[in-house]
């Protein structure tokens, strides 16, 4: 395990200080490292595992494409894309679907979208059209996702930075509204923030945004990339408030562990802003992800995965809430996705997850203070209690 560690070190860019754990194969909820020793993993790669690794029938559609084509690049049409965009169309309730490959540029297409609608359609005077956007935000790490962030970090030594964006903070809608002017095309936001800590908005919070919205001739557009596709205990996040928005953005779990795939979701008259030649990839709606991209809606349709997150995710944090210790400032949590918030005089969660991993756990920290818990969908309750001793052993013993 030292040389493959060794090998990242000296041949990798230093961009992720990941745990010192090599993985070599995965199953289900489980992993195993080169020496073959068994972890759960608590991590799901931020959501992307939410069926479980190497699920039978992805890896099954993914070989039986493998056979026939992989790419024919958006020069010609293919047998299996249409097919996949009809089928999360449908599923999210939208007319059409934009594919691209990773969550930050369906996030980029999703601002190019709303930019052409708020010049073509809303008569926004020519590159005037700006985008409210929220603190605390994780949207990837283009220069021009990260010229609205208000982490530091990412943007330190990376400017010039991408003009066009207002920041309210998250959570307020009221100051959402008082930021839209007559130059505003868009809303973008997360309805919860994942990487931001697991940060869970005001109840109402989303339907007060669509109400923006409407009032105001905006779009809404909702970055689900990891709190979709059931992981909240809701198919997509948005349905917990009935707060459809005019843009959702998927990946991650689209891809089913698999391969990386996103969509832009919207109805055809904000869609239709698009003309050809205004915007591309290579690999967006190739006929391999499309056919992957089938196989993982339909283990999460078929296994009701979105209900099973509710049902295990109030059980984990139920539990969760029963462990004693003084270290814990605070539990959040929503469907599988929980965040454990670390008081600072304990120290930074990333210490808490070493430890975790020494007992056979795998997750990770996230701004520094909270212990993201995001197993994949298919966790079962003696996994969760399997994972609960360990978790209540080290809570205690680092506190």
């Amino acid at each position: 395990m030292k040389e493959y560690l060794k090998l990242e070190d000296q041949y990798g860019a230093h961009n992720y200080k990941p745990l010192p754990v090599v993985i070599e194969r995965g199953q289900g909820c489980w992993v195993w490292d080169t020496e073959g020793k068994k972890y759960l993993d608590m991590l799901a790669s931020y959501s992307a595992v939410n069926q479980g690794h190497c699920h039978p029938k992805i890896i099954k559609a993914a070989i039986d494409q493998m056979s026939k084509i992989t790419i024919t690049s958006r020069a010609f049409v293919n047998d299996q894309m249409g097919l996949f965009l009809k089928k999360i169309a449908d599923l999210a309730g939208y007319e059409q679907a934009l594919p691209m490959n990773t969550g930050t540029e369906a996030v980029e297409s999703a601002i190019k979208i709303a930019r052409k609608w708020g010049e073509k359609i809303k008569g926004i005077t020519k590159n005037q059209c700006n985008i409210i956007v929220c603190t605390n935000n994780f949207h990837g790490r283009t220069i021009t996702v990260i010229s609205f962030s208000t982490e530091e970090q990412y943007k330190d030594g990376f400017g010039p930075f991408t003009p066009g964006f207002r920041i309210a903070p998250y959570g307020d809608s009221q100051a959402i509204e008082q930021l839209i002017d007559q130059n505003t095309c868009a809303i973008l936001v997360e309805p919860i923030q994942g990487e931001g800590g697991v940060i869970i908005p005001p109840q109402g919070y989303l339907k007060q945004l669509r109400r923006i919205a409407d009032q105001n001739n905006v779009l809404l557009i909702y970055d689900e990339i990891q709190v979709g596709l059931g992981r909240t205990g809701k198919m997509f996040c948005f349905e917990h408030e009935n707060s459809k928005p005019d843009l959702l953005i998927l990946a991650k779990a689209l891809g089913g562990g698999v391969y990386p795939i996103s969509v832009v979701l919207a109805d055809r008259a904000i869609m239709s802003v698009f003309s050809p030649g205004d915007h591309g990839s290579t690999f967006g709606g190739n006929p391999l992800a499309a056919a992957i991209g089938i196989a993982s809606l339909d283990v999460l349709i078929d296994e009701n995965l979105p209900a099973r997150a509710a049902e295990m995710g109030d059980y984990f944090s139920d539990k969760l809430k029963k462990i004693v210790c003084p270290a814990v400032k605070e539990i959040r949590s929503k469907g599988l996705m929980i965040g454990v918030e670390i008081k600072p005089e304990y120290g930074n969660a990333r210490k808490y997850c070493e430890a975790l991993m020494e007992q056979g756990l795998l997750c990770k920290e996230t701004h520094a203070t909270t212990i993201r818990f995001t197993p994949p969908l298919i966790i079962s309750k003696a996994e969760i209690d399997w994972a609960l001793q360990r978790i209540e052993t080290v809570l205690t013993n680092l506190s």
